[in-house]
């Protein structure tokens, strides 16, 4: 047992339905932050706030509540902007989450600027997400996809990324894994794909909740978040594109508020970045989403990402001793070069079961194959269960992770 820090109390503390029991009376174990994360009081309290006191449209009214409205919905954009070290507030485009953000990005972007003889690079880690929107966009367009391999770990093979590169107009690729928790070296690969003239887009979505995220160091293109994993409400998210990019870009979608003048036979388009926010906006989860970004910086997102680091060390350590029993756990051993993700497989027990052996102690995991079809074939795998932390985790947590295996352990005969 690692000494605690005291912060760990105060922050699950936070978190009211981490106080909560199961149908069982065990107490809540949420170990499926990679799914989506728990909120914090001050993020639920947000959402009332404007639901109960200023609840009105953005940006053409001039009623009073109107206005309020709509400096909480811009104050939230230029919080996110900081968080992530955009320039420019204007680069900061909502979308309901990750997924739209890429799809934006292939549809504006994408349509425009590919063609036959050119090339898409992606990796074999991709969530579904970040794959089948390239996939359509080579059909569409006649261009290539290519595939970074990934080795056993998880973790990116670069021997032939110069070959790869060649003639590749956009590389897009996760940041963190969602299955196995593997970083990518942004740092390699990002000025690399620079060098021979491709836009880089990045799926930040298992990294911007959970580890400082600078997207001007970074130098990315374009990067895809969303709110619901970083302790903001569900159905919002955002696209971080450079200026350039997004004012050549033309619009995803069409309609009111993304248009500057509309007559019968003609329209121009609004600004940056409500170009790209056609209809009413998800007003009430973009200033969760800025309370929630609030709430992290707060912590600060150096300590989160020790904390991981400390919680995901402990974790590998602690399933050690049920290895003897058959228990395969997946990816690097080095907490330091993963997230906050562990993917296991118990003997010949189907992951779903596990599942649900472990959520009769109150513990919650996932299993299947995490939108990541692909990888799993590729590995042999036909499901994982897995186990994801955050802020909120414990090693209390991980302890009764510990126990519910064991118990599932007996349950199914091993050892």
């Amino acid at each position: 047992m690692l000494a605690a820090d005291p912060k760990e109390a105060r922050i699950a503390a936070d978190f009211p339905i981490l106080a909560t029991t199961n149908s069982r009376g065990k107490r809540l174990v949420y170990l499926d932050s990679a799914a989506s994360s728990q909120k914090p009081r001050a993020v639920i309290a947000s959402l009332v706030d404007y639901y109960e006191h200023y609840n009105a449209n953005i940006h053409r009214g001039v009623y009073e509540i109107a206005a309020r409205a709509t400096d909480a919905f811009e104050a939230a954009r230029a919080k996110v902007a900081r968080f992530v070290n955009a320039a420019d507030t204007a680069e900061i485009i909502w979308t309901r989450n990750t997924t739209e953000a890429i799809n934006l990005v292939s549809f504006s972007w994408g349509l425009a600027n590919l063609g036959p003889g050119d090339a898409i690079l992606t990796t074999q880690l991709e969530h579904h997400s970040n794959l089948v929107p390239w996939q359509l966009l080579a059909a569409k367009t006649g261009a290539q996809l290519r595939y970074i391999p990934a080795d056993a770990d998880g973790e990116l093979v670069l021997d032939d990324l110069e070959t790869l590169l060649d003639g590749v107009k956009l590389v897009a690729l996760t940041h963190v894994s969602n299955t196995i928790g593997s970083i990518a070296p942004l740092d390699v690969i990002v000025p690399r794909a620079h060098a021979h003239g491709a836009v880089v887009l990045v799926d930040a979505a298992q990294s911007v909740p959970h580890m400082p995220v600078d997207v001007q160091a970074l130098d990315v293109d374009f990067l895809a978040a969303s709110g619901h994993k970083m302790c903001g409400p569900t159905g919002i998210g955002f696209l971080y594109g450079k200026r350039a990019l997004l004012e050549a870009m033309p619009p995803f979608l069409t309609g009111g508020d993304m248009i500057k003048r509309v007559s019968y036979e003609t329209t121009s388009f609004n600004e940056l970045p409500w170009k790209f926010e056609a209809g009413t906006s998800n007003i009430a989860d973009a200033i969760g989403l800025g309370a929630a970004v609030d709430y992290l910086s707060a912590i600060g997102m150096e300590w989160i990402r020790a904390h991981e680091i400390r919680l995901t060390a402990y974790a590998l350590d602690a399933l050690r001793g049920l290895e003897a029993r058959g228990l395969h756990v997946y990816g690097t051993r080095d907490a330091a070069r993963r997230g906050g993700v562990i993917s296991f497989n118990f003997g010949d027990i189907h992951a779903h079961d596990l599942a649900s052996i472990l959520d009769t102690e109150g513990v919650c995991v996932r299993a299947g194959h995490h939108c990541t079809m692909p990888l799993m074939e590729k590995m042999g795998w036909p499901a994982t269960a897995r186990a994801s932390f955050y802020l909120y985790t414990t090693e209390a947590d991980v302890d009764a992770l510990v126990r519910a295996l064991d118990k599932a352990a007996g349950v199914f005969g091993l050892g």
